[in-house]
């Protein structure tokens, strides 16, 4: 099956369907090496205290 044949196929199921796809896509893609490590990495930024606060980003947005 081509991937054309599958975009053909998803476009054809109902919104409900196409959303269980979407969320099974989803979590293929968190088991990735890729996903979990820079998961990790923003998991470790927020320990360390380098985030933004939602007031923070508003005064940001102010200064624009």
């Amino acid at each position: 099956m081509s991937v054309l044949e599958i975009k053909q196929g998803l476009s054809r199921l109902s919104a409900r369907q196409q959303r269980e796809v979407q969320l099974y896509l989803h979590q293929l893609k968190r088991r990735t090496p890729a996903w979990r490590k820079s998961a990790a990495k923003r998991l470790d930024e927020v320990r360390a205290g380098r985030f933004s606060t939602l007031k923070d980003l508003e005064a940001r947005l102010h200064r624009a």
